[in-house]
């Protein structure tokens, strides 16, 4: 019975966890610390069991420590929760922070109904996504090393012809053919160029792997339909579905823009309403990739020949949506440039309602979103 509940919070570092056990019915509470290890873990869950009168829930902060401890206790018997950092409720003016503190606090909050419960992917979905976010850093990391290189050769007076692409194969082959005077300044180039080099290698395998992921089960339908639509190809289709989890978690379209913060912030009160920026909450790397391929529906609605291979065996109850999508989201924009709205705004607004195309893609008992 809901009465019975014991609710636990726990303060897990990487080390060591505090935890705060709530009986129910009132009875006397305890406070237990043990070391983050499988044994030691086993070893409290089955004394807690052995204390508990009815079902034990846990809780703790999501954060460096991941799903793993979840994992761990709910294959031990206990049911564990994890929660939203950002989202716990704060009382102003308390300034005295402990482990024993932040367990009893969770505990209490989770009696309370309090917490928000952040979605945990299964252990395949994190390995995928957590590929997908190397792939991710590697790329930024090519950017990095990209600009340090042009800015080094920037200082040193050598420059690319004005006009021409850089990073092409050409402009790399030119580089690779570059001798500067000093030797320190040409082991500088070399370096740099070898970092290239080896960043460039490992996506090509990164993306290969990626690839093959994205064609295979469970992630080869959702994958497929996602690839109907403009500016999204694999990786991003890929990347879509395993940060998302379970996209049935969101009861509309609207659910999901909130929760990847592409709805307009609010301060309303005595009658007055304050709108402003997007809130930015939630998933960051999922609103930025909307962000980018919201960049393409700028462009006149139409079937590019890579398109048309993409959406070859697909449904035609997607392929119907995702043209819906280019010829809404086409007008909206030139309406909105009419209007003479800055263009990063038009294109999040655009990147908004990609999103619910998407969910409406994603769902087959879902009709196309309108406005």
């Amino acid at each position: 019975m809901e009465k019975d509940i014991t609710h636990v919070g726990l303060d897990a570092h990487q080390e060591t966890i505090q935890a705060a056990v709530l009986l129910p019915d009132g009875k006397k509470s305890a406070e237990d610390r043990l070391a983050n290890t499988p044994e030691a873990i086993r070893r409290w869950a089955r004394r807690l069991l052995q204390r508990a009168p009815g079902a034990v829930v846990c809780c703790y902060e999501a954060g460096p420590l991941g799903y793993g401890l979840k994992r761990e206790l709910e294959a031990l018997g206990l049911r564990c929760v994890v929660v939203a950092p950002a989202l716990i409720p704060v009382k102003p003016g308390d300034r005295i922070k402990t482990d024993r503190r932040d367990a009893r606090k969770l505990a209490e909050l989770l009696r309370a109904g309090l917490l928000t419960e952040v979605h945990a992917p299964s252990a395949e979905q994190e390995a995928v996504r957590d590929l997908s976010r190397a792939r991710e850093a590697v790329k930024r990391d090519q950017v990095r090393m990209r600009h340090r290189l042009s800015k080094f050769l920037l200082r040193r007076g050598v420059r690319w012809t004005p006009g021409r692409r850089a990073w092409t194969q050409a402009h790399l082959e030119w580089l690779r053919g570059r001798r500067l005077g000093h030797p320190a300044d040409q082991a500088i180039l070399d370096d740099h160029l070898l970092g290239l080099e080896q960043m460039e290698s490992r996506l090509v395998a990164l993306d290969a792997k990626l690839e093959a992921i994205g064609s295979e089960a469970p992630y080869r339908q959702p994958v497929g339909w996602l690839r109907c639509f403009r500016g999204i190809d694999t990786l991003t289709a890929l990347a879509l579905v395993v940060e998302l989890h379970d996209f049935r978690r969101f009861a509309s379209p609207r659910a999901l823009m909130g929760y990847l913060g592409l709805v307009p912030s609010e301060s309303s009160s005595g009658g007055k309403e304050r709108r402003g920026a997007i809130t930015k909450a939630g998933n960051s790397r999922l609103r930025r990739l909307l962000v980018e391929s919201a960049w393409h529906y700028r462009h006149r609605p139409g079937v590019s020949y890579r398109l048309r291979e993409r959406r070859a065996g697909q449904p035609a109850r997607v392929i119907a949506i995702a043209d819906r999508a280019q010829h809404r989201l086409h007008a909206r924009y030139i309406r909105f440039q009419a209007r003479g709205k800055p263009h990063n705004k038009i294109v999040v607004a655009i990147g908004r309602e990609l999103i619910g195309f998407v969910w409406a893609a994603l769902d087959p008992k879902a009709n196309t979103p309108t406005a």
